[in-house]
């Protein structure tokens, strides 16, 4: 038996997120029944990160396992199962106690914000056609750094054991006509990004404060952050594994 890593990138706004549902059109369905058309027998996945219904990726990853002996050259004809809105970028032979979701060391995203209406990327970036105070921030994202516990910037009813994160790095750069959040770390809990993202936005517009948005993050309460980020604007750009995971 061998294990597989198979790398896809993704435009997430046709999908319920990324794993499988009852009843739902997912990215993990969708590559499961490619998969299985292209080998003819039925594959079991598991994802390196989920992603929520309409979020997208440039780089995401499952594993499997599988008696065949499947090379790179099968990803053209995976690419030509597929829905044009999923791609198969590489299939990795790896060890069989490697796991796409517990090897990763850390997972990067973007979200991107557009001030001025665009018709090019309304399905991938939010729009935002307000005043916004870059220095303030510039200055809040840096105050995420400081900071590892993320209780605050959780939705409810998740499963994990508990919130502590390690933030790599956490900034706004400019990129095209989009104002982008960037942000990596370890791990991420459910709507972290876009709670982030959100609540800096309101420090931009003045509603709160620096140091507001500190406090919230101190109080540990997910009732104090905001989470009206919609998902559109959100990228998962890099998972990272160790250097000779992926040979």
């Amino acid at each position: 038996m061998q294990r597989y890593f198979l790398e896809i990138a993704y435009k997430g706004t046709a999908y319920n997120g990324f794993q499988i549902q009852k009843n739902a059109n997912t990215i993990q369905a969708e590559v499961e029944k490619a998969l299985q058309t292209l080998f003819k027998q039925s594959f079991e996945l598991t994802g390196s990160s989920r992603t929520d219904a309409g979020v997208h990726a440039l780089q995401n990853f499952f594993h499997f396992d599988s008696e065949l002996q499947i090379e790179q050259k099968a990803i053209y004809n995976l690419n030509a199962i597929l829905p044009a809105d999923i791609v198969a970028k590489n299939i990795y032979k790896v060890t069989n106690d490697n796991h796409s979701r517990f090897d990763a060391d850390a997972r990067a995203y973007k979200y991107y914000i557009y001030q001025n209406k665009n018709a090019f990327v309304a399905d991938r970036a939010y729009f935002f056609p307000f005043a916004i105070n870059e220095d303030a921030l510039n200055a809040t994202a840096a105050i995420i750094l400081q900071h590892t516990d993320f209780t605050s910037f959780s939705k409810k009813h998740t499963q994990v054991n508990n919130f502590i994160c390690s933030v790599k790095h956490s900034f706004w750069s400019k990129e095209n006509d989009c104002l982008v959040y960037n942000v990596k770390a370890n791990r991420f809990l459910r709507g972290m990004v876009r709670g982030l993202v959100a609540t800096q936005l309101k420090v931009a517009r003045d509603v709160i404060s620096t140091n507001d948005f500190e406090n919230i993050l101190l109080s540990k309460d997910c009732n104090n952050a905001y989470f009206e980020a919609p998902a559109h604007g959100l990228f998962l750009v890099e998972v990272d594994y160790p250097k000779d995971l992926l040979k």
